[in-house]
């Protein structure tokens, strides 16, 4: 059984870190204060510590939160390529969840702290994408799957600025994964 403090610790975490990605997405990751923060998780602004080792790390654990929830709804459909962009379909470039993409890639140039998490998502997603693909016989199945993350993420960033990412480019993605086996048609 849970004491009820133990939840209640639980509950102004789970608010710190739901704020922090609010923030994060409405004002970018350098402009989040810890007095803004509590203010939006309805929190006093020392809790932000007591549950935190500092500001940055619950960015960092929002954040990566965020970004591990977004992928964990990426799954192998009977078209690779089906399953990789469709779960994208929901991101215009602008919503919140990519604009957390974008600006905590922005923060892990700065940070290693950062960098070593979002290395750490990207390694273990990488690896199940590699996964799929040497399921589906294609060649260079490690090589093909950093190739399609990098396209991914790059796809995520340029629908914000360019109309034609945000356009299907199911079948310009199929050539490409093609040459190496087959995702089908």
């Amino acid at each position: 059984m849970t004491s009820p403090m133990a939840a209640r610790g639980r509950d102004v975490r789970r608010r710190l870190t739901a704020a922090a990605v609010e923030l994060i997405a409405e004002k970018g990751w350098s402009a989040v204060s810890t007095r803004m923060l509590a203010e939006r998780a309805g929190v006093a602004p020392g809790l932000v510590h007591y549950h935190f080792p500092s500001l940055r790390a619950l960015l960092t654990e929002a954040a990566i939160g965020a970004m591990r929830e977004a992928v964990a709804g990426i799954e192998p459909a009977s078209d690779l390529v089906d399953g990789l962009l469709g779960p994208l379909d929901a991101y215009t470039g602008r919503d919140p969840v990519s604009l957390v993409f974008v600006e905590t890639y922005l923060a892990a140039t700065r940070d290693e702290q950062v960098r070593s998490a979002i290395s750490a998502l990207v390694a273990e997603f990488q690896g199940k994408v590699a996964g799929w693909l040497a399921d589906r016989g294609v060649v260079a199945p490690e090589a093909t799957a950093a190739v399609l993350m990098a396209t991914i993420d790059g796809l995520m960033v340029h629908r914000a600025l360019n109309p034609m990412a945000r356009t299907d480019l199911r079948p310009v993605l199929r050539r490409l994964v093609e040459g190496g086996a087959v995702c089908g048609s």
